[in-house]
This record gives structure tokens, C-alpha cells and sequence, in this order.
């Protein structure tokens, strides 16, 4: 199996500039595309407002502001950019911005460029702390419909 096209999820953090720096590695290895994908999960907040003494909940359940929407994706544009410009060197890169699920734009993005391997990062969760944030690597190899690469990240002793 050929692999010509190599989709890396990529963060602002640690875990995920690993992952980039070894899914840029693989692309020169095996002469592949890289495709990037950036997933702005979107910031929800109550419209309304909740009485504290009744308890009333919140009215409403969220509204879209220009200004956070035009703040999300000028950070991912400079997510993308600065790993661009610190692994990928002579390697055509396609890159992606989504908005939405992170696992869920991953694997969008995946299909939309026609990636023959996904290489992501992993936070290394556990336990209690895994159970309340999910796992997104574990999702996106669970419904990923070509290979995943996990790469974890093993903080420095």
C-alpha cells in the first residue's frame, strides 16, 4: 500500500506538534501530500441570564459572535501557518479549517482530501479525566475509514 496522502490533526499544544513533527517525517519517507486539519470547536454561552435564588435556567442556548468566530479562525490560520512553516519545508501542504466536533472535522477532513493515513496526537488521558473530556484519537479510530496513527507524547522526566 502506497501511502500518497497524509492528513495531520494539529492543536495549539505539545501533544500535537509531536504528532506533527512525525506525520512530516512519514511524508518524506514515503514522498506523500500532507493535508492539516484544524478544528475550532465552537464556545457556547447562555443568551440569557439564570436568578441565582430560583434557579431559573438560562433562556436560549447560544448566539454566534462575529468577533469569536473572526478570533477562532485567525488563531487557526496561525496554528497552521507556524507548523507549516516549522516542519513541513519543501512538502505541498493542503490545509483545513473546520468548525464543529474535533473527531467528527478530522474525519471530514480525512474523506474531503482523500488521506490515506490520519496522524494525530494523543493527550495520554486516563481514568476519571478521560470519562469527563472523551477521547478524540479513540473516536477517529473507531469510525476512521483508512488507517490511524497515534502518536503519544511522553512528558520529559
Amino acid at each position: 500500500m502506497k501511502i500518497s496522502k497524509i492528513l495531520i490533526a494539529i492543536d495549539d499544544n505539545k501533544f500535537s506538534e509531536n504528532a506533527a513533527a512525525y506525520g512530516f517525517d512519514l511524508a518524506r519517507l514515503s514522498g506523500a501530500e500532507v493535508g492539516m486539519a484544524h478544528i475550532v470547536e465552537p464556545i457556547i454561552f447562555p443568551t440569557g441570564s439564570s436568578d441565582a435564588l430560583t434557579a431559573t435556567p438560562f433562556e436560549g442556548s447560544a448566539i454566534a459572535d462575529p468577533e469569536l468566530i473572526n478570533a477562532q479562525a485567525a488563531s487557526s490560520e496561525n496554528i497552521i501557518e507556524k507548523t507549516i512553516k516549522k516542519f513541513a519545508g519543501d512538502i505541498k501542504v493542503t490545509h483545513f479549517t473546520e468548525y464543529g466536533s474535533t473527531s467528527e472535522g478530522i474525519l471530514n477532513c480525512s474523506r474531503e482530501f482523500g488521506a490515506d493515513l490520519i496522524v494525530l496526537g494523543t493527550h495520554s488521558r486516563s481514568g476519571f479525566e478521560r470519562l469527563l473530556m472523551g477521547s478524540t484519537a479513540e473516536h477517529v479510530v473507531r469510525h476512521s475509514e483508512v488507517p490511524v496513527l497515534v502518536v503519544p507524547f511522553k512528558e520529559s522526566e
